[in-house]
């Protein structure tokens, strides 16, 4: 599954392992964040800054769309009702209640507070230690360096998925997932990124992508790169067998201009994937056989 949009909630834990389920908000305000995300097809993260910062109210949320041009919307919030305002961020149909309404219901008592548009890329790193720890024993150290040099642009966040690659470190708005990022190699990860010369090495891929196109992309950075991350985009996908694909790319900056990728996958061996397994689980391999210029 690709994703595209990003609701981000700040609030300081501690988060269980159903980070937002088990985070105290009131359940029929979750009910409707949850739905709403849902058709929207918007991926809900919990946020807080590095350091166990408990900071007091109001808290931020963000809505964050990997569409180049639009701007993060970020926004403020006191009250549980309040983030049912958000619903109507995520719709595109904002309407808080008038001043004098007496709210009947969460949804009523819901409002939205003034909104601002940023394009400040934003730097979360996942360090949700209840749903496997070595997020937190080894996100915590990149979420501090980066937060040392990107204060206003670091967050610690919630499972993003492949505890197996922590620390994990997710670029918004471009989507870009690291993975495997030690302390002392932060800066120059999130540097590279930010001066369009992702780093292949540590580059898990781009979750605007489906995983063909992701492992495409992969490879020709590799082949060709350095180069950013809106430098190639997927232009057509064909399958030519039940588990290899035909990917058409177009390329920008300092990459061919076109490129035809071979992509294959296949099982790996069953392994525990996580710090919290009990029991192996298998995963995709996904490969490059053939790169083709123009």
């Amino acid at each position: 599954m690709t994703t595209r949009r990003w609701l981000l909630i700040e609030h300081p834990g501690p988060w269980a392992f159903d980070a937002f389920g088990g985070s105290g908000i009131d359940p029929g305000v979750r009910a409707e964040l949850v739905s709403a995300v849902r058709d929207t097809r918007t991926r809900l993260l919990l946020i807080r800054r590095p350091g166990r910062i408990h900071r007091t109210w109001p808290r931020s949320w963000a809505l964050v769309d990997a569409t180049e041009g639009v701007p993060t919307r970020w926004g403020s919030w006191r009250r549980d009702a309040d983030l049912v305002g958000v619903v109507g961020q995520l719709s595109g149909q904002a309407s808080p209640p008038a001043p004098d309404s007496t709210p009947s219901s969460p949804s009523a008592a819901g409002s939205v507070s003034a909104v601002t548009d940023s394009a400040d890329p934003l730097l979360l790193v996942c360090t949700h230690g209840r749903h496997d720890t070595c997020c937190a024993v080894r996100g915590r150290p990149v979420a501090a360096v980066l937060a040392a040099r990107w204060p206003a642009q670091t967050w610690e966040c919630s499972h993003v998925g492949g505890d197996r690659f922590a620390a994990n470190l997710l670029l918004l708005p471009d989507g870009a997932y690291y993975g495997d990022v030690e302390p002392d190699e932060a800066v120059d990860v999130v540097s590279s990124h930010l001066a369009g010369a992702m780093s292949v090495r540590h580059l898990r891929g781009l979750s605007t992508q489906p995983p063909v196109v992701q492992a495409a992309v992969t490879a020709v950075l590799e082949r060709f790169g350095p180069a950013g991350s809106r430098d190639v985009r997927s232009t057509g996908v064909t399958r030519l067998q039940e588990n290899t694909w035909r990917v058409s790319l177009a390329c920008a900056g300092p990459l061919p201009r076109a490129v035809a990728a071979t992509v294959s996958r296949s099982q790996r061996a069953p392994a525990l994937l996580t710090c919290h397994a009990r029991q192996p689980s298998m995963s995709w391999q996904w490969s490059v056989s053939d790169l083709q210029v123009g």
